[in-house]
This record gives structure tokens, C-alpha cells and sequence, in this order.
């Protein structure tokens, strides 16, 4: 017996989340949901999209961001994701052609992208070198 994702309707995620059905409609217009479709054309919700639809409403009711900031940030969000997938992906190639186990190795990997903190700029300016002809 296969086991089928749980999906929920427009109606029940705008009474879920206290959003009107248009809010959704629209998120799906501008790409930032992408619901699946029954064979009668109804909209399908399954739980990533609603861990979707948790980062959305986060973002626009807390945090105050704008609908063009949901969708870059993301977008940024799936382009990390997809590299992380990457960067295991070739961990496990690295792993498997050069016989490199142990949990350094992982975590070196993994951790390989952390955040910095500022660094002070400095602006370096050209000075105009003057020929001397002799």
C-alpha cells in the first residue's frame, strides 16, 4: 500500500493561515507558491508548500518585508539549498574515489560556507604618476 502526501484546498490554507484565498491566488501568480493541480483544475497544497507559506507570512507580517523581497530571498534560499545538495554530492564523491572518511572531512565540507563578519573597507585611490624625461 502506497502512502499519498497529505494535500489541503485553497479554502482550508486561507482559513489555516487567516488569509483570503485571493492572497494565495496571487502568491501562485507571482511564483512564489506553486500549489499542485487535482484533475478538476483545484489548487493542492502539500506540507513544503505550507513550510513555504510559514516563510512568506513570516516575512511579510513580522518582518515587513515586500512581496519583490519575499521572492528574492527565496530565491536565494532555493540557490543555497541546491548548492548545498552539491557540496554533498561531492563530499560523497570525494569519499568514495579517494577513500577519505571521518568526521573532519564532513565538517570541514559542510561548514564550508559560514558567515563573515564586516570587514572594514578601504578605499585606495590612483595617484597620477608623473614620466620624467631625461
Amino acid at each position: 500500500m502506497t502512502r499519498r502526501k497529505a494535500c489541503y484546498t485553497i479554502s482550508v490554507v486561507a482559513e489555516m493561515y487567516g488569509i483570503h484565498p485571493q492572497t494565495l491566488r496571487m502568491y501562485e501568480r507571482q511564483g512564489l507558491l506553486k500549489p499542485s493541480r487535482s484533475e478538476g483544475n483545484t489548487r493542492l497544497y502539500t506540507d513544503s508548500d505550507l513550510s513555504r507559506l510559514d516563510l512568506i507570512t513570516n516575512l511579510t507580517r513580522e518582518l515587513g518585508v515586500n512581496l519583490a523581497g519575499v521572492e528574492v530571498i527565496l530565491n536565494m534560499r532555493d540557490k543555497m539549498e541546491m548548492m548545498q545538495r552539491e557540496v554533498d554530492q561531492l563530499l560523497d564523491f570525494v569519499k568514495q574515489n579517494f577513500g577519505l572518511e571521518g568526521d573532519f572531512l564532513t565538517e570541514r565540507f559542510r561548514n564550508a560556507l559560514v558567515k563573515m563578519p564586516p570587514s572594514n573597507l578601504v578605499q585606495v585611490r590612483k595617484r597620477k604618476v608623473k614620466e620624467i624625461s631625461e
